[in-house]
């Protein structure tokens, strides 16, 4: 239940963006068949990535720590890479004018039961408890305040900088449990190096997805909200 969890939310992200880029961009002014187009360029683009970093946890790639730099590790910086690059693409410029400041802020509430997802996967012992909300991970606070954010958006016009603040806020939870998630792999192992407090679950099939789908898509999502701030504000 908790890869199928892992599944259900990595495949709900992307359907999410897969439906909202060609109504983003058709508000944008592009022409029908050019919104479908970009949705299927994204679509070709994401199936390329999970298919990639599920095949290297699969064929145990990922697990090797005899090598340096681990090929985990490269997989970060990639993620690291893609958040800007998404972003300043074609499907984040029309994201981020096209869509309400509510449905991109309300996009990261999927932070909230993903964090539910990862202290039962730490109870069950499949990950280790530093990284979920017992231990040093406070990004519950992100998909909480996320739904409520987006709600008053909905309702009201907040100030800009209430969003802009919460956007910080959620980069910086994101920036806490991701450098506790990569101090807690085998290549530091500062919080301990027995199985129970080690970061390997992340190299196996359904789990990558965490980084490569969720990680990825909450990195990426912050930085579209600082344009789409920039967009309103230059308006």
């Amino acid at each position: 239940m908790i890869a199928a969890g892992f599944v259900v939310l990595s495949v709900a992200v992307l359907v999410w963006t897969y439906s909202s880029i060609p109504r983003a961009a058709m508000a944008c002014g592009d022409a029908p068949l050019a919104a479908l187009a970009l949705r299927r360029r994204f679509l070709a683009a994401a199936l390329a990535w999970v298919a990639i970093a599920m095949a290297l946890a699969w064929i145990g790639v990922l697990k090797r720590w005899d090598v340096r730099p681990p090929p985990l590790m490269g997989l970060l910086v990639c993620i690291l890479a893609l958040g800007p690059i998404i972003a300043r693409s074609e499907a984040g410029d029309r994201l981020a004018r096209g869509l309400p400041l509510a449905a991109l802020v309300g996009l990261q509430s999927f932070r909230l039961p993903l964090e539910v997802l990862m202290h039962r996967a730490a109870a069950d012992g499949l990950m280790p408890v530093q990284m979920s909300y017992s231990g040093l991970n406070f990004d519950i606070v992100t998909g909480a305040t996320a739904v409520m954010l987006a709600a008053w958006l909905r309702a009201g016009h907040p100030p800009r900088a209430v969003v802009r603040a919460w956007n910080i806020l959620g980069l910086l939870l994101l920036a806490n449990i991701v450098t506790v998630a990569v101090l807690s792999t085998p290549l530091f192992a500062a919080f301990g190096s027995s199985a129970d407090r080690l970061n390997t679950f992340v190299t196996e099939v359904p789990f990558v997805l965490l980084p490569t789908v969720l990680v990825l898509t909450a990195w990426a999502g912050h930085l579209i909200v600082f344009r789409a701030l920039r967009v309103s504000r230059d308006r």
